[in-house]
């Protein structure tokens, strides 16, 4: 009976411990991030990399697959910073990955994103093809999905010309922190500090790995 008891208390705290957001602290990497250009979701413009980051103070490129659990936790609070600090210099451009672009769009009118996002990637098939898993297989980084994954470029560190767009970059192979990646957004615009209160603190959520899931994303 003790044994049962002992293996029932093991196989909750393995569901518990499964079930929580997979929140990544920013940390700082030396690797060469290439330049890209890619097509919007919503219109097909193309998007240059470094045009985009060259006049911002701080850009967060995140890459999502739009299907992904964690990436449905993640994407208010990226709307959110967007928002609140866009006109302090902050820009954000999302990188959509593993998914078809009508996932895409309706990813985007649920969570209703309002800064600019490409994709790399139509297809689960292509996990293995693409730059953001050779990123993310050369920094560490263990996820079968990677979902969401996140880059934040500075001025100081961006090349001017060639292929490269920087050789060093804060990144978070996971969900962001929130207080601690807003304190490091107003840290790195220059604003002063100010008390901050995450909201993704011991908050449960499905982790997206394992084999792709399809998430139907429908309006209340």
């Amino acid at each position: 009976m003790r044994v049962f008891s002992v293996l029932a208390i093991l196989l909750l705290s393995f569901v518990f411990a499964s079930a929580q957001n997979e929140q990544a602290p920013l940390q700082e990497k030396e690797f060469e991030y290439k330049n890209w250009k890619y097509k919007g979701v919503l219109d097909s413009k193309e998007i240059n990399l470094r045009e985009f980051a060259k006049d911002k103070k701080l850009t967060l490129v995140v890459y999502f697959a739009p299907w992904c659990h964690n990436w449905k936790h993640q994407a208010p609070f990226v709307q959110k910073m967007y928002e609140k600090y866009k006109s302090a210099g902050l820009d954000v451009i999302g990188v959509g990955e593993y998914g078809t672009l009508e996932e895409m769009k309706n990813n985007l009118d649920f969570f209703k994103i309002t800064f600019p996002v490409v994709y790399e990637s139509l297809s689960s098939d292509d996990r293995e093809k693409t730059k953001h898993y050779d990123y993310r297989k050369e920094l560490g980084d263990t996820r079968k999905w990677g979902s969401p994954f996140n880059i934040f470029i500075e001025p100081a560190n961006l090349q001017k010309n060639g292929d490269t767009v920087v050789k060093k970059a804060f990144i978070g192979s996971g969900e962001l922190i929130e207080a601690d990646a807003e304190k490091f957004i107003r840290q790195k615009l220059g604003l002063p500090a100010e008390e901050i209160k995450a909201s993704n603190t011991k908050k449960e959520i499905e982790a997206c790995e394992g084999d792709k899931k399809t998430v139907e994303f429908k309006k209340p």
